[in-house]
């Protein structure tokens, strides 16, 4: 049957000397599991052995398309999945660009990397001819320096390019997979893995094409999807500002993470990062990603302050909150080019930007000096010491070594009661959405398979925003009840799905849910409806719960947030709001009873079997 899977997998043994070996995509496995996310999970729950260190060579990167990748639906993605060496669990990290689709049109859906070279390789894929060439002229390189350098190498300024850069070498724990043109498979440490490997990069080149199993309904899907986007208020605003649009929102809201997280509100910061300021002061034009009519992205150049010349990418809201807001910097040049050495180095801004405000808060307290700091006045606001910070981070030096751990272990080095304003759970750095003020966001934070995470669920909106959910209006800001709980587990499900889809999150802001599933239909040939998605989107999340809990997490682990969060928020709406033991103790009870868990948040063998994944039932050893 004709359908959008490429209908190969790609298996690579970087220890063996013909490790490269290629086998048909099990549709059966594809049907069950669909792609992306859910691909990713499977596979990693079944390779990778309880409590293997996320640095040993067996711990698999894996690299997944999706059924809707390479077709004209908007926002296309590829997943990396693996072990994280930041967390120690679960972690998939998403990338747009070119990427992904032209992983597909070379003809794989599915390339799994596992061992560890003897020196530094990069992975070359031209259709059916594959093999590993040597990186040691590239190791060392910044992220940008490698893309042009094997462009260069091979020839072909078409070869699209996944690659890591001197933070991944060095095995930072939250180093990144940058991908052309510059998209970002951001957290986790997906860099770190592969630089564990002494793989460099991964360069494709595809000349297929993606099959539908009915072009026709494809077609009427996708005109729809296009009209659905155009009307759309949200996608208008992510076309015309980016996701820096949403500066003024989370600062009026009382949600913009400032000085380490202390308050959710600086003016000063906001009004200088922010999409009017960027506007004026950085962009130059638009981009989009393969087959997206959003353009959320805008690509600029540096016009004042040292950096003049210097050509960026959009400082997405995140990068604004953690290496702006959160630093106390207001100088939108100096987090412009803080972000670019972040790209540059193969850093994760969200937790680069939440340690080196840890960093500012220690130093004002007197648990760091300058001594500590090679001479750093590292005081809020001090944008030099901030890009002297990521340098160190980046490169491993100084108080970087310590750093490029992350701010779990860095603040158990450091100690001396750093431990208390470190933010982070299950050893995720925080992002620039934080629960005061919006209590349900708590556990959507807590709850993420991945560790704190946004993107698994984003309950401002339906607390602050107004918007409702299939299944319920908006909800009263700071109540406490059982249907934001509920609320949180559709919206993981349902981002799980788009995820094994490899679809941004973005569009959904415009695309319908009906919409996707027609899409998705069309795609493959099967008999897809939203409920069918959401019930993917479950089974993933469950499979992901079952691998965590085999590493040792439970609701100990779920239930412990960041003290700050515990402790009145200064200034804003919700001025004077935190998230109490109690109020939270609730939202998890009635979170795992949604999920169909036990109240230690384990999977029932009645839920595990409902989805089809009894055989998994023998790792919760009750």
């Amino acid at each position: 049957m004709v359908n959008s899977y490429a209908g190969k997998v790609l298996h690579v043994d970087l220890t063996k000397r013909k490790g490269i070996k290629k086998q048909n995509l099990d549709m059966n496995f594809a049907k069950k599991y669909l792609g992306g996310k859910g691909f990713g999970a499977r596979l990693l729950y079944d390779m990778v052995p309880p409590r293997l260190d996320p640095f040993n060579p067996q711990n698999p990167i894996i690299f997944c398309t999706g059924p809707l990748t390479g077709t004209m639906t908007p926002t296309n993605r590829y997943c990396i999945v693996t072990k994280s060496p930041l967390t120690g669990l679960f972690s998939d990290s998403y990338a747009g660009g070119d990427f992904s689709p032209e992983l597909k049109f070379a003809g794989y859906d599915i390339v799994v990397i596992r061992g560890k070279s003897p020196r530094p390789v990069y992975l070359w894929i031209d259709d059916d001819n594959v093999e590993l060439r040597s990186a040691k002229g590239l190791w060392g390189l910044d992220t940008y320096q490698t893309q042009e350098r094997i462009l260069e190498e091979l020839g072909d300024r078409s070869v699209k390019v996944a690659c890591i850069g001197p933070a991944g070498e060095k095995r930072v724990r939250f180093a990144l997979v940058d991908s052309s043109p510059h998209r970002q498979a951001g957290r986790c440490g997906t860099g770190a893995v592969m630089g564990s490997k002494n793989l460099k990069a991964v360069a494709v080149r595809g000349s297929g094409k993606v099959e539908l199993a009915d072009p026709k309904a494809f077609d009427q899907a996708y005109w729809k999807s296009r009209e659905e986007i155009e009307k759309s208020n949200d996608s208008i605003t992510y076309r015309k500002g980016g996701t820096p649009a949403f500066v003024g929102f989370a600062n009026s809201q009382g949600l913009y993470p400032t000085r380490n997280f202390y308050d959710g509100v600086s003016d000063k910061v906001a009004s200088a990062l922010d999409d009017v300021s960027q506007r004026k002061y950085l962009w130059t034009r638009e981009y989009g990603c393969f087959a997206c009519s959003i353009h959320c992205t805008k690509i600029g150049r540096i016009r004042r302050g040292p950096w003049v010349g210097t050509e960026t990418d959009i400082v997405e809201y995140e990068t604004t909150g953690l290496m702006g807001s959160n630093c106390g910097i207001d100088f939108l040049e100096a987090v412009a080019y803080a972000t670019v050495l972040c790209d540059k180095y193969g850093l994760d801004s969200i937790s680069a930007g939440n340690l080196i405000g840890w960093t500012m808060e220690c130093y004002e307290k007197g648990i760091l000096t300058k001594k500590d700091l090679n001479g750093l006045d590292a005081k809020f606001g001090n944008w030099k010491a901030q890009i002297e910070l990521v340098k160190m981070i980046g490169e491993r030096k100084g108080i970087g070594r310590i750093l490029g751990e992350g701010v779990a272990r860095a603040s158990k080095a450091v100690g001396k009661g750093s431990e208390e304003f470190a933010i982070h759970i299950k050893k995720m750095e925080t992002p620039a959405w934080p629960p005061r003020g919006s209590p349900g966001q708590a556990i959507a934070l807590a709850c993420s398979d991945r560790g704190c995470d946004h993107q698994r669920g984003w309950m401002p909106a339906y607390e602050i925003g107004g918007y409702s959910w299939p299944f319920g209006p908006a909800f009263d800001r700071l109540s406490i009840e059982a249907k934001k709980s509920q609320c949180v587990k559709w919206e993981q499900d349902h981002l799980s799905a788009l995820y094994s889809l490899t679809v941004c999150e973005f569009s959904r802001s415009g695309i319908a849910n009906d919409t996707y599933a027609a899409l998705a239909s069309a795609a493959t040939g099967w008999n897809i409806d939203y409920n069918e998605l959401l019930k993917y989107g479950e089974r993933t999340w469950n499979i992901i719960r079952v691998f965590n809990v085999r590493e040792g997490i439970d609701r100990n682990a779920d239930s412990t947030i960041p003290k700050r969060f515990k402790e009145p928020i200064p200034s804003g709406p919700a001025k004077g709001h935190k998230i109490t033991d109690e109020d939270f103790n609730k939202l998890l009870d009635w979170y795992y009873e949604a999920r169909g868990w036990d109240k230690d948040g384990i999977p029932t063998k009645q839920k595990l079997t409902e989805l089809g994944l009894e055989d998994m039932a023998k790792d919760l050893k009750r």
